[in-house]
């Protein structure tokens, strides 16, 4: 298993919607343990996109609160119950925002296996699902802020302005 590099911000990568899985094959094992190590690498990290390490597929890794696992082509329920909290990225490395995010949602995908998987999660493991799903959009969590709101974050984060 080897940790990749966790690409920036500003990365054009990010802006890209990841393709759809269609092998579940040993490169994408190869890619679930990647990704897995990658996000384990450093303290605090809950959640992780294919496509924050460059690659576009539709892949996230999870670890919180003693729940982890993986979702190839996540697809997510949320719940009409809004929460407020702060939130941050591996790809812009040490900037927390209070963002609006749904308090439930259930994530249906397949694991590694191509085996249909369902995650029901509340709270934070609600949000990191959903930030790590917008990741496969090509959604950064700072698009879900207001105009000013988002200069100001990445004006924090030392990030040119949009």
């Amino acid at each position: 298993m080897s940790v990749s590099a966790i690409r920036m911000y500003d990365d054009p990568v990010l802006r890209q919607v990841a393709e759809p899985v269609k092998d579940f094959d040993r490169e994408l094992r190869g890619l679930v343990k990647s990704l897995t190590a990658t996000m384990r690498a450093g303290a605090g990290r809950a959640g992780l996109a294919a496509s924050q390490i460059g690659v576009p597929l539709r892949v996230v890794v999870y670890d919180y609160d003693g729940k982890a696992g993986h979702l190839v082509n996540p697809r997510l329920e949320l719940s009409p119950r809004r929460v407020k909290a702060d939130e941050a990225c591996l790809s812009a490395p040490g900037t927390w925002w209070p963002l609006e995010r749904a308090y439930a949602a259930t994530a249906r995908g397949r694991d590694m296996f191509g085996k249909p998987v369902t995650v029901r999660a509340l709270g934070v493991l609600a949000r990191v699902l959903q930030h790590e799903a917008d990741h496969l959009d090509g959604v950064l969590f700072s698009d879900h802020l207001p105009e000013e709101e988002r200069e100001r974050f990445l004006a924090a984060a030392g990030l040119p302005a949009t």
